[in-house]
């Protein structure tokens, strides 16, 4: 990563000194730094409260509860991952925290979801069931969009959540139209 940063501010300056913009890109950065520091620490500590949030549903049994709601659909999405109780509660607990709007806090359970279910395979490459979650996954269904909200409030949204209506929208399309596609380019190409 440290490389990235040194081969963006090599090109930054060498294009600075380039276009004759050397004083503005100092005055760039010396004034970026400052509103990227709060801006992390906004968004950081929202991002908190959403983690601490999620972490008292979980303790509380609200994410076991939507997990339980959850697994018929995901069964029937996954029938050879359903038939393994370490993927399905994986694959529950990753797509809560994701309805949830806590893609930070699904990552973990996503990724032992995968592992599962490539060690269910047993091939060494993706199958359709793991590619379907991928999808899913990416596509995310959200109910509460806290890490959106989280970076309108700290950008100074009056109204952080007033989005939720094309969230809940784009969403449950986005998952339906990378679902079709899946199924569809499981019957194209079969294993």
């Amino acid at each position: 990563m440290s490389n990235l940063w040194v081969f963006s501010l090599v090109i930054s300056v060498f294009f600075a000194l380039f276009s004759n913009n050397i004083a503005e890109t100092g005055a760039a950065a010396l004034e970026g730094a400052p509103a990227a520091i709060n801006f992390l620490f906004l968004t950081g500590g929202l991002i908190c409260l959403w983690g601490g949030a999620l972490e008292i549903m979980r303790r509380s049994g609200l994410t076991r509860a939507l997990a339980r709601l959850l697994r018929p659909a995901l069964a029937a999405l996954f029938p050879r991952a359903a038939r393994d109780g370490e993927a399905l509660g994986a694959m529950t607990m990753n797509v809560s925290a994701n309805i949830l709007g806590l893609g930070n806090a699904a990552t973990p359970m996503g990724i032992a979801a995968a592992r599962r279910m490539a060690r269910l395979s047993g091939g060494g490459s993706a199958d359709a069931e793991l590619c379907l979650l991928v999808v899913i996954n990416t596509a995310s269904v959200q109910l509460l969009p806290t890490t959106a909200a989280a970076l309108r409030a700290a950008n100074g949204a009056a109204q952080p959540f007033d989005i939720l209506p094309a969230v809940w929208l784009s969403s449950a399309g986005s998952v339906a139209a990378g679902i079709l596609a899946a199924k569809l380019l499981e019957r194209v190409w079969p294993r």
